[in-house]
């Protein structure tokens, strides 16, 4: 039974219901020695606690998209790959662009709550060589006749963690919003990809970077998920198309994959992110003071600029005091153009009821960013 489908959380909703009868039916009717009595109302408690705390952890994580399976919750399942060595700049010497391409196969998701027109692949990134699921939205006027020799922009999004590749469908039902935005020309026509992110078995966060022995995280999401995209749709695969956007962790990763990646991505959206991996304690790139520099998006963005190469790429950074406002401003302190940071400070809890809100703003910003 799926962790995060309708019949699990009603099976739970109906296993509490059984628990709440059980001691108001049973209580006084117990039989046997009073070791046995008490034993069995003990265990009548103890099973309507345990329903209790299921049925709100099923509620919970189906509305912020925390683990989209049982291998996610459990630790059991891992999409890594082999993990080589790809080096500084995680291609390998590899060139997708002279590769054939490889059309990925789509077929519709099940999941009534990622509404409508949301498509998913399996996908085996042929350099990363993580393999994990593909979300992907097609804008209204993908399938109009005056659209068919147009390639559309395409903005990467990215879960926090835990966090499933479903969340931005789900909880902050971005493509429900965006339609009819789209439709009425106050959004540009984005294809909305969401990439499986939680990518290792032992419970740690890759932070979207490539690691080797461990993931090429940031391979997967920077090089084979856009290509794949490119192979499979009339999605533009210039740098000035494409925008990555994420939430808490996943705005860590937007950040520093815009900053570190101005040939991939034209902007990065942050919300309520960090620039130290140390926000982060579960995440491979927080385990030293070396992984910590390197993956700092504030450091790698401060370093380009004193070395007179500040990238070109656009930043929007929200969050709360103390959940994401002081890194935004951090990195808008360093940057220098063509780098341009756009600051927004928030009132409101570390959840997907604030980022919900955002989505609009945001894809109109992005929409002045990308695509030009």
């Amino acid at each position: 039974m799926s962790l995060t489908g309708t019949p699990f959380l009603v099976t739970a909703a109906c296993l509490l219901v059984v628990a709440f009868v059980l001691p108001l039916a049973l209580w006084s009717r117990l039989r046997g020695p009073a070791l046995v009595r008490g034993g069995t109302r003990v265990l009548m408690l103890l099973f309507a606690q345990i329903t209790a705390i299921t049925v709100v952890f099923v509620a919970v994580n189906n509305a912020n998209g925390l683990y989209d399976t049982w291998d996610d919750l459990l630790g059991t399942g891992d999409h890594s790959g082999a993990a080589a060595d790809l080096g500084p700049d995680g291609t390998g010497g590899q060139k997708l662009s002279e590769q054939p391409k490889q059309p990925a196969r789509f077929t519709p998701v099940t999941d009534a709550r990622m509404g409508e027109g949301v498509r998913v692949t399996q996908l085996r990134g042929r350099i990363s060589g993580v393999e994990g699921e593909v979300y992907v939205w097609l804008p209204p006027q993908y399938d109009d006749p005056a659209y068919r020799d147009k390639k559309f922009p395409v903005v990467e999004l990215l879960p926090g963690y835990p966090g499933s590749a479903k969340a931005w469908f789900g909880a902050l039902e971005v493509n429900k919003q965006l339609k009819p935005l789209m439709e009425q020309g106050k959004v540009k026509p984005f294809i909305l990809v969401s990439p499986r992110t939680n990518l290792l078995g032992d419970q740690t966060d890759s932070g979207c970077a490539n690691t080797p022995g461990k993931v090429n995280a940031e391979t997967w999401l920077s090089v084979d998920v856009r290509r794949m995209v490119s192979d499979t749709f009339r999605a533009s695969d210039r740098a000035a198309d494409w925008a990555v956007g994420g939430y808490s962790a996943g705005a860590h990763c937007a950040a520093r994959l815009a900053v570190a990646h101005p040939d991939r991505y034209r902007a990065g959206v942050s919300l309520s992110g960090f620039n130290d991996p140390n926000g982060e304690p579960a995440a491979l790139t927080a385990a030293t003071p070396e992984l910590r520099r390197a993956n700092n998006p504030y450091l790698l963005l401060k370093k380009a600029t004193d070395a007179g190469k500040p990238p070109r790429t656009a930043l929007f950074v929200s969050g709360a005091a103390g959940d994401g406002y002081e890194s935004g401003t951090a990195l808008k302190s360093v940057a220098k153009e063509p780098t341009t940071v756009r600051v927004v400070k928030l009132t409101g809890p570390h959840g997907t009821s604030v980022w919900k809100q955002q989505v609009p703003e945001v894809f109109r910003w992005l929409s002045e960013q990308v695509g030009t």
